[in-house]
């Protein structure tokens, strides 16, 4: 971010205004001229690296979180949405959007979150719809998936637990037992067909399939403590977020367990220290906290803890079509999360012709945003012989410029090569793309009947 010119006077200003202060109480405190501050918050000066330090000693800021709040997620997610059918004739080109961005940071984001409500050509959003998997998407990416006191809790008492055994689904099924009635049985799949673990009360049964792995019976016995131990945290959650949705908050629900039972398994220093220590190798990480690759990426996304943070990564999950059926961005900020279309170039998706196999790969928007991105195939527990077999891919990505600590990134030069890829044809402005299978939204095609471009569908560009 140091070789980066930031203008995020938007950010700055409601950091100024959270602390209570004046302008020049504020320049005080960062070490600069009333003035200075002036033209940073009007975005007439960038952030340097040294007041980007100041803020972050003075103010408990994460620096990178200013690049990821700018209005309607930057310039790049305002011309996606500005790429729309409807303002085609407009013609706003780059220099524009970066003046709105620049003169009405406030108007700018009015704007997406209107559009974003609104959809695309004007019809109605998931969420406007009522869809409750985006309204509870939504909830989650606002706390950017950091939940701190369901953090603490896990972790307090995974230390409990770790005090009286090193086995962590032991030591959990005895709290059940001994604090809660409840006994866990393993079941034969026949008496369990369809079903992977239940709840039964009558019988103060825990029951969950033989088909789980130890790392699923782990997890399905911590998300049941949690439904006990932390059943008002969780509470004080859903009723902040106020969805009008029951299903919403049944699903939001269930995340915040998965959350905490997540967290009892990987508790907080002891996976932040791991994950330092291996270069985040994620199949050691796994071996050493007897989690799944899934889990395993889906903790590196919440890593957020004030004072104590991990790298920001973001995490999707796609099948064979490329639907999307996990969207984690954490504090990453990454548009590869926020896009509703992918680029097949994106080694995510060949991620299965390799199942169980990392697939690392250095990529490149068309902004110039670089990431270091690794995939792999993931089967869910369940199937049995001669059923569907699932399959899904887990794609996790940092951005370059902190991806040198990786153990993924060993041989792969981050200031090399990269390889080009875009946010779906509809959002990709790229010209001859070979692998493009349609025209940018709101883009008219330019067809030239004595000229064969590498890509057949030409655009007009900016």
């Amino acid at each position: 971010m140091a070789e980066r010119k930031i203008f995020a006077g938007h950010a700055v200003r409601r950091v100024r205004r959270e602390a209570g202060i004046s302008q020049a109480a504020f320049a005080e405190a960062l070490g600069i001229s009333a003035s200075y501050q002036n033209l940073i918050e009007r975005n007439q000066r960038p952030v340097t690296a040294g007041v980007l330090m100041k803020l972050a000693e003075r103010f408990d800021l994460d620096p990178r979180t200013l690049a990821a709040a700018e209005p309607g997620g930057g310039a790049d997610a305002m011309r996606r949405r500005l790429a729309d059918p409807m303002f085609a004739d407009l013609g706003v080109d780059r220099t524009e959007v970066a003046e709105w961005l620049a003169a009405a940071p406030g108007g700018a984001e009015a704007f997406a979150r209107l559009f974003d409500r609104a959809g695309p050509g004007g019809g109605a959003t998931p969420i406007a719809s009522g869809d409750p998997v985006a309204t509870v998407r939504r909830e989650i990416e606002r706390w950017r998936n950091h939940f701190a006191d369901l953090d603490a809790r896990a972790e307090a008492l995974a230390d409990e637990l770790r005090l009286r055994s090193g086995d962590l689904y032991g030591a959990v099924a005895e709290r059940l037992r001994v604090k809660h009635g409840l006994t866990i049985r393993v079941l034969p799949v026949d008496v369990l067909p369809d079903v992977l673990r239940r709840l039964d009360l009558h019988a103060r049964q825990l029951q969950l399939s033989e088909l789980l792995d130890p790392a699923s019976r782990t997890f399905a016995a911590a998300y049941h403590l949690a439904s006990t131990e932390v059943r008002s945290d969780v509470d004080a959650l859903v009723k902040g977020a106020d969805m009008a949705d029951r299903t919403a908050e049944r699903l939001y629900r269930r995340h915040l367990l998965s959350y905490f039972a997540a967290a009892l398994m990987m508790p907080y220093v002891r996976f932040l220290r791991a994950c330092e220590a291996t270069g985040y190798d994620l199949e050691l990480l796994q071996r050493r906290f007897g989690a799944g690759f899934e889990q395993v990426a889906h903790r590196l996304t919440t890593l957020q803890r004030v004072g104590a943070r991990g790298l920001p990564f973001f995490m999707i999950r796609i099948d064979r079509a490329g639907q999307s059926s996990k969207r984690y961005g954490g504090a990453s900020g990454a548009a590869l999360v926020e896009a509703e279309g992918r680029c097949p170039l994106w080694r995510l998706h060949h991620a299965f012709d390799r199942p169980g196999a990392l697939a690392v790969q250095l990529v490149e928007l068309e902004e110039g945003e670089r990431w270091l991105t690794i995939a792999r195939t993931v089967t869910p527990q369940g199937r049995r012989y001669g059923g569907v077999a699932a399959e899904f891919a887990v794609g996790l990505g940092v951005e370059a410029g902190s991806a040198g600590v990786l153990a993924a990134a060993r041989g792969v030069d981050l200031d090399g090569d990269a390889t080009p890829i875009g946010l779906g044809c509809r959002a990709c402005l790229r010209a001859d793309c070979p692998q493009r299978s349609a025209a940018p939204a709101g883009r008219a095609l330019v067809v030239d009947e004595r000229e064969r471009r590498m890509s057949a569908l030409t655009f007009v560009r900016d």
